[in-house]
């Protein structure tokens, strides 16, 4: 079991590797022939043509694109991204200050697709055909179809103009103590600190952005696992379960549910994945002071360093889930793992 999990784990990792590797070319590539002088547009029309030649050759885009890549993989191996024509500062550093905002809400959605997922999948599917699993599915419809900057808008006015009873900006009030900073979570630093004033008022400020992220995901999911649940319903061995006359309820949540989630979680690490590469227009929107909208930003002003560096980050976070996905499925189906080590 041993050996299986951990030979799993390592073609992944392997496997992960290559993919980020092709996708520092890609990017690189595709960030240098788009149009426009990335000097240029830094430095401005008036900028004296000196001036401009000298940050060039900086940033070596007086070099050919093999030579380009090489100089900047070097310094992203080295935790050395260059610096940002916009902020004057090191992209690493940027993105120490950003990328926890979007961890935090990324997390929180997180939770939420997960806990309401499967919440609503099991409700639907343990009443299935009534007036329960027809509201679910009803709402599932418009859930899906609604995108999350839509939605953003929506709760933004409801509950932040007509109904203001939560916050719709930032992430911590005017006004209250902001906690130091040690993991860059500002829920989990002020409870470190004690500082539940804070707390608080952070996690109201987290629960639109996050919610508008999540909604779309969470009705997709749901449909997963009612339709899984719903498969495996009658099942063999579910029928031996029943047969021993074990309640209903005990096979629904300890027999049946297990099995069922394997599509799901495949999906969820995907939809989890997927919440910082969607969450650029939510940030905009609630003026979110994380990596998506920096990101964003950085694509308005083409710059080359942030932009990579940006792709690149959440690239990593897309196959570190992906990782993760395939660990907890090859936990939950055997078969996956032996096949894999098999080499299916």
């Amino acid at each position: 079991m041993k050996l299986e999990i951990g030979s799993f784990i390592l073609k992944r990792l392997l496997l992960s590797i290559f993919v980020i590797f092709g996708l520092s070319i890609l990017i690189f590539i595709i960030a240098r022939v788009v149009p426009g002088d990335p000097a240029r547009m830094s430095l401005g029309s008036r900028a004296p043509e000196e001036v401009v030649q000298r940050l060039r050759q900086e940033m070596y885009l007086d070099k050919t694109l093999p030579e380009q890549y090489f100089y900047w993989i070097r310094g992203v191996l080295s935790g050395d991204f260059g610096r940002s024509l916009i902020t004057k500062r090191a992209v690493t550093e940027d993105i120490k200050e950003y990328l926890p905002a979007t961890i935090e809400l990324a997390i929180f959605a997180g939770m939420l697709m997960v806990i309401f997922a499967v919440l609503l999948g099991t409700l639907a599917a343990q009443h299935k055909d009534t007036w329960v699993d027809s509201l679910i599915r009803i709402l599932s419809y418009f859930g899906v179809a609604i995108p999350s900057f839509v939605a953003a808008i929506i709760f933004m006015l409801l509950f932040g103009y007509y109904w203001p009873i939560l916050p719709v900006l930032g992430r911590l009030s005017p006004g209250i103590s902001h906690p130091t900073s040690i993991t860059g979570l500002l829920t989990l630093d002020s409870l470190i600190q004690g500082n539940f004033v804070a707390f608080w008022d952070a996690f109201k400020h987290l629960i639109l952005p996050s919610v508008a992220l999540s909604l779309g995901h969470i009705f997709q999911e749901a449909r997963i696992t009612r339709s899984s649940m719903v498969d495996n319903m009658y099942k063999d061995f579910l029928s031996a379960e029943r047969g021993y006359g074990i309640p209903e309820r005990v096979i629904m949540f300890k027999y049946l549910l297990k099995p069922s989630l394997i599509p799901t979680v495949s999906i969820l690490g995907l939809g989890i994945a997927n919440l910082f590469a969607n969450a650029f227009l939510v940030e905009m929107i609630f003026n979110w002071p994380g990596i998506s909208r920096y990101g964003l930003n950085a694509m308005i002003s083409k710059d080359l360093n942030v932009i990579s560096a940006v792709i690149i980050v959440i690239g990593t976070i897309f196959v570190v889930v992906n990782i993760i996905v395939d660990i907890i499925v090859a936990f939950l189906d055997p078969r996956v793992r032996l096949s894999t080590n098999r080499g299916v």
